[in-house]
């Protein structure tokens, strides 16, 4: 069988085309055993796997229990909120408390870049990215490649363009190393205030019309305005974004040819994309939510043999 070049999911910059592929071949087996009747497999039964989570999530945080209980793993469920990481108790000290539960791996999100890059040079658990702040966010890149695959047969050559929020997006950063990786061709659009300066040295091409990047790509991933992490206003008001940025369903149905609308979640409707178009027959995003399970479910099967 065919191994992983990593021990841990830390980021998608740390995978290789091999890796890519070998994850989303695997997930495509384990989608058929999650469409079946009996949706479990033993294959993790020996595991115990902890979801550590320092910051609020509920798609992600779902996703990675029901693919762990999937494969038949033990599950050992931690929040940050009620715990004794109120009390001052560090992040090393906390895990390690986890770990001394004979664990034997880690799936964290945190709000600080780089937490899980830490935690997996000091404990012997493999360690899964489940987001660690504007830096990346591995599985949801990967899921959303693998929806690209499912719907449109290849990424290889496709036109990929990311709008909204990327200054604060860490699926926008996973989802250009990963596309690129594959030799798709990607666009950020967005407000100058949220498109990174020198993103452009990434490869990527760079709009700030909207209608420009829809006319451009084949597929439109689009995500929501992350206020939780702006300290400061980038924009007058959502009215005024939504006015400029805003999707809808007229506009997708003007273009002179059909393209695959995306979002990672939670939409705001109304905001970035209006209800119609989140629900038009342009979209794959409930599609997205269902290859979460299948994509996770490779990654920790994968890892778990390494």
């Amino acid at each position: 069988m065919q191994q992983l070049s990593v021990r841990h999911l830390l980021g998608i910059k740390n995978l290789t085309e091999n890796d890519i592929q070998l994850i989303l071949g695997t997930a495509r087996e384990f989608k058929d055993v999650i469409n079946r009747p009996i949706k479990k497999v033993p294959s993790l039964r020996d595991i115990t796997i902890a979801n550590v989570f320092f910051e609020n999530s509920t798609r992600t945080r779902l996703s990675f229990e029901l693919a762990e209980k999937r494969l038949s793993a033990d599950v050992v469920n931690f929040s940050a909120s009620g715990s004794s990481v109120k009390k001052g108790e560090t992040l090393l000290d906390t895990v390690n408390n986890i770990l001394a539960m004979k664990v034997d791996m880690i799936v964290m999100r945190h709000s600080s870049p780089g937490a899980p890059h830490y935690l997996s040079d000091r404990i012997p658990a493999n360690v899964v990215n489940a987001g660690d702040g504007t830096h990346e966010h591995p599985t949801q890149a990967l899921l959303d490649s693998f929806s690209i695959q499912d719907k449109l047969g290849n990424v290889a050559g496709k036109r990929v363009a990311i709008i909204g929020d990327i200054l604060h997006s860490r699926v926008a950063l996973s989802n250009i190393f990963c596309l690129q990786k594959q030799g798709a061709e990607v666009m950020v659009c967005g407000p100058t205030t949220l498109i990174p300066k020198h993103i452009d040295q990434l490869g990527v091409k760079v709009s700030h019309d909207v209608r420009e990047a829809l006319n451009w790509c084949d597929v439109a991933n689009v995500l929501r305005i992350q206020l939780e992490r702006q300290q400061i206003k980038y924009f007058p008001s959502l009215r005024e974004y939504s006015l400029y940025y805003g999707i809808t369903k007229k506009m997708l149905d003007e273009l002179d040819r059909p393209i695959v609308l995306m979002h990672p979640g939670p939409i705001n409707r109304g905001v970035e994309l209006t209800s119609d178009a989140a629900d038009s027959h342009h979209s794959i995003i409930l599609d997205q939510v269902e290859n979460g399970v299948a994509v996770r479910m490779a990654v920790l099967y994968l890892l778990a043999q390494m």
